[in-house]
């Protein structure tokens, strides 16, 4: 594998639709596995860790919730699932446990490329401020470089490639209310979809990880048909 080849991992029981997908993918100059189950994902994880994981969400023994929940406890490895359009509630349910998108079956394979192009740009790199600094707001701290976010002890905070992008935006516009249309172009460089909530979902999960009380929250607060305003003050410190 070529040094700077990323690695898809396809997580998905349908022989045909995993052959199709990464051919696709090996096309487009991506290094490609595919299994059918979590024990051969945390084998893959082992031994070859990916870059990003296509996930499905129906599988045999652990379904695709249960695989992305077990990823999610020390990794922050991508995940964009692939669901069925019937599953609504297993879509809301994989982005609040940690997913980064979803793709809806049938989709075609140029569609499937731009979400992974999309995603793994966004791993690799944030909406940069002009040199890279620490932000930090009520004893919490992110680090622009090493995209690590630290409690007030100290303690490393795991976060996602999403939720760390949407995180470092709303420091970075700390006291302006951001509409959920803006985040969404701001953090991933597109138009909101209708009935997209994404930003909520993230904005839920960032809050699990930050608030005292989660339902009362203090530093990201909702505002009423406007979005979401970062209320803490915001430090930038250089390193």
């Amino acid at each position: 594998m070529a040094q700077d080849q990323k690695h898809i991992l396809i997580v998905e029981d349908d022989a045909e639709i995993a052959d199709m997908v990464g051919k696709a993918l090996g096309h487009a100059g991506y290094h490609v596995s595919a299994v059918m189950t979590s024990d051969e994902v945390h084998i893959t994880f082992a031994h070859d860790p990916p870059d990003l994981v296509l996930l499905d969400i129906m599988l045999p023994g652990d379904d695709g919730i249960d695989i992305i929940r077990q990823i999610r406890l020390n990794r922050t490895t991508p995940v964009i699932m692939l669901t069925a359009l019937s599953e609504t509630g297993d879509k809301v349910n994989a982005l609040r446990l940690g997913a980064d998108d979803y793709v809806s079956k049938p989709f075609n394979s140029q569609e499937l490329l731009a979400r992974i192009e999309a995603v793994l740009r966004r791993a690799a790199a944030s909406p940069k401020l002009a040199r890279d600094v620490y932000l930090e707001f009520d004893g919490w701290r992110l680090d622009t470089r090493s995209r690590d976010f630290r409690a007030p002890d100290g303690s490393l905070v795991l976060l996602t490639s999403a939720e760390f992008d949407l995180l470092r935006v709303l420091c970075e516009h700390a006291g302006q209310v951001l509409s959920r249309d803006k985040l969404v172009l701001m953090t991933q460089q597109r138009q909101v979809e209708p009935y997209d909530r994404s930003v909520d979902t993230l904005i839920s999960r960032i809050r699990q990880k930050t608030e005292t009380d989660p339902t009362h929250p203090a530093i990201i607060k909702t505002v009423r048909n406007g979005g979401y305003v970062f209320a803490p003050k915001v430090q930038e410190i250089m390193p």
